[in-house]
Formats: C-alpha cells, sequence, structure tokens
C-alpha cells in the first residue's frame, strides 16, 4: 500500500527513504509502472502469473475463513516456478494471499521452495500475530500471547529473508520478499515511533479493536499518533532494504544480484492512515481501491548494477504482468506463446532503443459496485458502478496533459471513447469464481 508518492527520490519531502533511493541512483526509476490490480490479492497474482485481472485466476480479494484466501489453481503457471524449471532455489517472505494453507494455492505448491510470513492476509493486518506460517509448520509466537507485544512479525520475516540469502549465496536464487509495511494497522516498535512522536501535528488518533474476539483477526489496532506510526514503518521498511542491499554487497554478489523494489497498490485509508496528509500521490488522483492513477500508478526502481547503468529514469509504461516475460528474457526460460498479458521490459533495463510498447493495458475491480480501466498509449478510460449501470458513458482522460485526471474529455473525443469501450468490453475472459457480480466474497470451509 505504498503510495507513488511515498519514496523521497519520487518527490516525498515530509519523510526521508534514503537506502531505497540509493537503489534509485545506482539503478533504473520507473515513472509510468501500474500495480496488476488495486487491492492486494489480484495485484499479487498478475504479478504471479504474467496476466492481468481480466485473465489472471485471481481477480478479487475472496476470503476462506479461517485462515486464508481463494487458492492459485495448480493450472497457473506462476513465476516462481518457471524460476524452479530453470534451476534457481526460490523463497517467498511476508504476505501471501494466494491460497489457504495445504490448499493447491499454497507457496510451496506454487513453486516455492520455501515459505515464511502471513498465509493469510487478513491476519497480516497484525503486526504482533499469534503465529507466522513455516512452510506447513506453524512458528508459534508465544511471546505475542493476550495482549503482549515482543515479536514485531517484519522483524522476524526480514531475520527469515536474510538468512534464505546467506543460505544460498552460492546458487542461483530468486528471492519474492512481500513486505506487509507500510499496510495497516498503523503499528512499529516503540524505538521507531519515538523517533517521530510529536513530529506530525496534528495527529488524529484512531480507535480501534483492542480486545475481545475480533482482536487480532482482521479490525486494525488502536494508534495515538497514526502521522508518526506511518513513518516510522516506511522508516523500517526503508532501513530492511538497505540491509538487503548490504548483505548483497557482503556475499560478493551485489553485481549480478538484480534488486526490484515497488508496491503492489496505492495507499490506504484505513486503520488512520492518513494520505492527503502526507501527500503520498503527488499530482494523481484517488486512492487504494480506485482505478483511477492513484490507485494503480506505483514506484518501481530496478538495480543490477552488472547490466544497468545507474542514475537513470524511464517513462515507458510497464506493469506487474511484465514482470513474468521480462524474467524469462533474463534466465531465457521460454514462455509458451500468448501465454502471458505482459511484453519484457529487458531493453529499456539495458537502455536499447527496440523496447516493445503495450497496445493496452486493463484492469477490472470487482467490489464497490464493479470498476473497468483501460489505458491505450496518452489515453486513460474508467468506468465506475458497471454492475448496476453496464452501459454508463466511460470518462476519458488525456494522461499526456492531465495526470490528476480532472478533466473527463470523452465527450471531444467520441472516436477515442468507442475505441476504449471495445478495449473494456474484450479484455476479459469469464471466470466461474470472480463473476463480476456484487456482493462480498467469503467462502466457508471446515478445517
Amino acid at each position: 500500500d505504498l503510495g507513488y508518492n511515498d519514496l523521497s527520490c519520487y518527490g516525498q519531502s515530509n519523510f526521508a527513504t534514503p537506502n531505497i533511493d540509493r537503489l534509485a541512483s545506482q539503478g533504473i526509476r520507473f515513472t509510468q509502472h501500474y500495480a496488476g490490480s488495486t487491492v492486494c490479492a489480484p495485484s499479487r497474482s498478475a504479478l504471479m502469473t504474467g496476466l492481468h485481472t481480466g485473465h489472471t485466476p485471481i481477480r478479487g480479494n475472496k476470503e476462506v475463513r479461517p485462515e486464508g484466501q481463494h487458492p492459485l489453481p495448480d493450472s497457473a503457471l506462476t513465476v516462481a516456478e518457471l524460476f524452479k524449471k530453470a534451476g534457481y532455489v526460490t523463497g517467498a517472505f511476508g504476505k501471501w494471499g494466494l491460497g489457504f494453507p495445504g490448499s493447491e494455492g499454497d507457496p510451496n505448491d506454487q513453486g516455492f521452495d520455501r515459505f515464511y510470513g502471513y498465509n493469510c492476509q487478513r491476519l497480516a493486518h497484525h503486526y504482533y500475530p499469534y503465529f507466522l506460517r513455516d512452510n506447513q509448520k506453524i512458528d508459534s509466537l508465544k511471546e505475542n500471547e493476550g495482549q503482549s507485544k515482543v515479536i514485531y512479525a517484519p522483524q522476524r520475516i526480514h531475520e527469515k529473508a536474510m538468512a534464505f540469502l546467506e543460505d544460498n549465496q552460492n546458487r542461483p536464487f530468486f528471492m519474492f520478499y512481500p513486505s506487509p509495511l507500510p499496510h495497516a494497522e498503523l503499528v512499529a516498535p516503540e524505538e521507531y515511533v519515538s523517533k517521530y512522536s510529536g513530529k506530525f501535528p496534528p495527529e488524529k488518533p484512531y480507535q480501534g479493536v483492542d480486545d475481545g474476539p475480533d482482536y487480532r483477526n482482521g479490525p486494525y489496532g488502536s494508534q495515538r499518533e497514526p502521522h508518526a506510526a506511518f513513518v516510522a514503518m516506511i522508516d523500517l521498511l526503508d532501513q530492511q532494504v538497505g540491509e538487503i542491499m548490504q548483505k548483497v554487497a557482503a556475499l560478493g554478489i551485489a553485481d549480478n544480484t538484480i534488486i526490484i523494489f515497488t508496491s503492489d497498490n496505492g495507499p490506504h485509508r484505513e486503520g488512520g492512515a492518513d494520505p492527503e496528509y502526507f501527500d503520498s500521490n503527488g499530482k494523481l488522483k484517488g486512492f487504494k481501491r480506485d482505478l483511477y492513477e492513484g490507485g494503480i500508478r506505483v514506484p518501481m526502481i530496478v538495480s543490477w548494477p552488472a547490466k544497468i547503468k545507474a542514475a537513470r529514469t524511464t517513462d515507458h509504461i510497464s506493469t506487474f504482468w511484465d514482470f513474468m516475460p521480462t524474467v524469462a528474457e533474463i534466465i531465457e526460460e521460454p514462455l509458451a506463446e500468448q501465454a502471458v498479458d505482459g511484453i519484457s521490459f529487458m531493453s529499456t533495463l539495458l537502455g536499447k532503443a527496440d523496447q516493445q510498447q503495450h497496445h493496452h493495458l486493463y484492469w477490472e475491480f470487482h467490489e464497490r459496485g464493479g470498476r473497468q480501466a483501460v489505458r491505450k498509449g496518452k489515453w486513460k478510460a474508467v468506468k465506475y458502478n458497471v454492475l448496476k449501470d453496464p452501459d454508463q458513458p466511460l470518462e476519458l482522460f488525456d494522461l499526456s496533459v492531465d495526470i490528476g485526471e480532472n478533466n473527463n474529455v470523452a465527450k471531444d473525443h467520441p472516436d477515442v471513447v468507442a475505441e476504449m469501450q471495445s478495449l473494456i468490453d474484450n479484455s476479459r475472459t469469464p471466470s466461474p469464481v470472480f463473476t463480476f457480480s456484487s456482493g462480498t466474497y467469503l467462502v466457508p470451509v471446515s478445517k
């Protein structure tokens, strides 16, 4: 949930992210990069499968009680499986959300040799959880029993990720590190929060759930200083990125290690979060769950010292579903023709002039009345409440002069509107599970 403007190298001036900025200074910074969706699970599904939300198996946050989300099917080809096919060892550390434990979507059944973290993205709302998943075992965090706050999960997860780097320094590896930071709830260790306490007034205390049956089971906890806690969480995230950079350097593998940093959707407004205060989206309109730019345009930084010239910026239009074809080109592992929606951005990384461009990008969102969006070149079309009124007119924006999507120019360009509507109509295949109907997704299972 890191906003486009939440890094100082992208324009944030309220606080600094020196390590992530350093990563950008030694690589390439993308200014027109898009997440797979505007919420967690479908965004990660697009990343893992190379398919946009009109085609990827997971198109919404569909929960499975008591723990987990609707699973990626076994038939899905994931990036991790591609790496394994090429002889890489694979690990995932952080938040999964693509299949409840023991399902066909379990990370161990989707190409990851090692998983440590939260299987369930609902439980990942909480930073002092009662347990984390260690492959097929439960790592009980007894120190967090009751209302105790001893083990801060992002720090424990980070320890496991760093150990994975140590253990596999002499092998080709792929590490997927979906950090839960800085998603709500807004909680960080006191030594981090105290650095910023009182520095971002006025604070608006958030009253959450601090006891009872729902405690640490979805609803966010209270936070007296949401602004300070938010900055503290990004501070910790930045520190952890710096430690990863230091580790690969110390292991002597920095030159030929690719580090990609990005965010899974725009900033949230939950649990006391205040993205307007921090200008988390800069000039972009909208937030998490929007299909305006603020909900889906995200930072992306790629560092590869042996191949990428330092301190570069690109306006190449790219997206999460480009990751798989890019990886396939890097590791020389062929993909079946038309197996993915993405295109490789390898030429952009290497500074070559032959970069292929997207014909168009498509997103759909199944909550809040249904939302769809498409981008083609400078044009962006957005349609809300499509489940209530599928025939309502599109909004049309010219991003080359209106990055804030403030001026709907649909009436001036009927030919473009017709083309964009046709792209929306033809960019999705039916899903028996994500049927694009209103309502809350909840699938109870007996455990």
